[in-house]
């Protein structure tokens, strides 16, 4: 959050800034007045910039037609004057809405909320998105003037120097996703693609509270697809062979299937089956959520031999049952913790 001084802003509200991201959805700043009557707000919606605000007699909207999402710095200016409002994204302006209703100042306080809202902070007008932007913001001007004076921050990071696609993880954490838990039963193909330098780490777990389970993992730099149908845990295990490594910064490819009893592990192209004696054993009753890069140290995981977090980079995670694919967007985790998502530093 930036404080600003909301005098100067009353006839003329010009905020330039400069962004860089891969997400297509997002808040990049709002202010408001404390009743929330007259507001600004600045939206990235499906890639593209959504500036609206309101002088109290009603919503005007403004949209800009450039797609922004492409992971490279873009110069950013919205400006209310004049009873009229525009957005310029590197020099392209939009054509000029008019102000709705006969209100002519913007009275807002002083607090400039930048990428994202405070918990519990609930707005009235803007309801179509409001979550927080994984994103890299800089050189922020009210008017012409720098914003220097920092208020409060959380869950804000530094930027890296050049980005690529995927979801990074620092090592220390995980992504939580599907809070009412996660039913693997007799059959789930997982595809994703890694990046690590790091010989241990958890890539996914999925358990219950009793027996059954499945997990992936690296292993002294092996990688692990344990299940565990209820009679027993079975594990295909891939191992490099010479001189290649999987844990050389560089992108690998990973499926995991399991079909009945059978299970069988892909890595690179390289095939890994394993026969498992419990023939009869065909699904794993799992109902906790689905934990990703690792998991909380009070949760159980029947699947899993580390307890490393995984540090690297993951992208295009797909869990595809019966014909069903589910791609897992991090940004959407009910529990993120060492995860930034959307953008990994590259290699």
């Amino acid at each position: 959050m930036l404080l600003f001084n909301q005098s100067t802003i009353r006839k003329k509200f010009s905020v330039q800034l400069r962004v860089r991201t891969l997400a297509s959805s997002g808040l990049i700043y709002y202010t408001a007045h404390q009743k929330q009557v007259d507001y600004a707000a600045l939206q990235l919606q499906e890639g593209k910039l959504r500036f609206s605000f309101d002088l109290g007699k009603g919503q005007s909207v403004v949209s800009h037609g450039a797609m922004i999402s492409d992971g490279k710095w873009h110069m950013v200016e919205t400006d209310y004057a004049k009873r009229k409002g525009v957005i310029i994204v590197d020099g392209q302006a939009t054509e000029a809405v008019n102000v709705s209703g006969d209100g002519n100042t913007l009275d807002v306080d002083g607090k400039l909320y930048l990428g994202g809202l405070p918990l519990g902070y609930l707005t009235k007008n803007v309801r179509n998105i409001t979550h927080s932007i994984p994103a890299c913001i800089s050189e922020v001007t009210i008017n012409s003037k720098q914003l220097d004076s920092l208020v409060s921050t959380f869950a804000v990071n530094k930027c890296y120097a050049t980005i690529q696609k995927g979801t990074y993880f620092d090592g220390s954490g995980f992504a939580a996703l599907v809070r009412e838990g996660y039913k693997v039963r007799s059959e789930i193909n997982i595809t994703f693609e890694f990046r690590t330098n790091v010989v241990n780490g958890v890539l996914l777990g999925i358990s219950n509270a009793k027996i059954d389970a499945i997990g992936l993992e690296i292993v002294n730099g092996k990688i692990l697809f344990n299940v565990n149908n209820g009679a027993g845990r079975i594990t295909a295990s891939y191992e490099p062979k010479g001189m290649t490594n999987l844990c050389d910064g560089q992108w690998h490819k990973l499926q995991a299937m399991k079909n009945k009893h059978h299970i069988a592990l892909i890595v690179d192209g390289n095939v890994v089956q394993t026969d498992n004696p419990h023939v009869h054993s065909t699904s794993a009753d799992t109902n906790n959520p689905i934990y990703v890069g690792g998991y909380p140290a009070d949760i159980k995981q029947n699947c899993l031999t580390t307890k490393n977090s995984f540090q690297g980079c993951l992208r295009n995670f797909i869990l595809i049952k019966a014909q069903q694919a589910d791609f897992l967007d991090f940004s959407e985790a009910f529990d993120l913790s060492g995860v930034f998502p959307h953008s990994c530093p590259a290699a």
